[in-house]
């Protein structure tokens, strides 16, 4: 436990930052990062783990947390389903790839429907 020492919780400002001991709603040094792509957004269906349900995955956006969860809000309301932004990717809920596909190639996207 070396080296873990430090506050975690603060009943005034809740959760707190291990590196720099700020509020986590204050942090910076976790500031996000756009991840690095090859410039190709994919839009595939999965259904791996969720009892046959499908759902539409984007990937390969290069955007922040808050543009992803903002670019997430406006393909929902497109595909009028709900979804979820997770590890970088969004999450529709059911089989929306070709509208997808069209919405994201209208906002200047390289896109590639992956799967059949």
């Amino acid at each position: 436990m070396k080296g873990r020492s430090g506050l975690v919780y603060s009943t005034e400002l809740g959760r707190m930052c291990r590196e720099c001991r700020q509020p986590l709603s204050a942090c910076r040094c976790r500031e996000p990062v756009a991840p690095a792509s090859d410039g190709i957004v994919r839009v595939l269906r999965e259904t791996k783990g969720r009892k046959g349900a499908g759902v539409s995955v984007v990937t390969g956006l290069p955007l922040t947390a808050a543009e992803l969860a903002s670019l997430a809000t406006k393909l929902k309301k497109r595909c009028g389903s709900g979804g979820t932004v997770k590890e970088g990717r969004i999450e529709i809920q059911g089989d929306h790839r070709d509208l997808l596909v069209t919405e994201l190639g209208k906002l200047g996207y390289t896109v590639k429907r992956v799967g059949g």
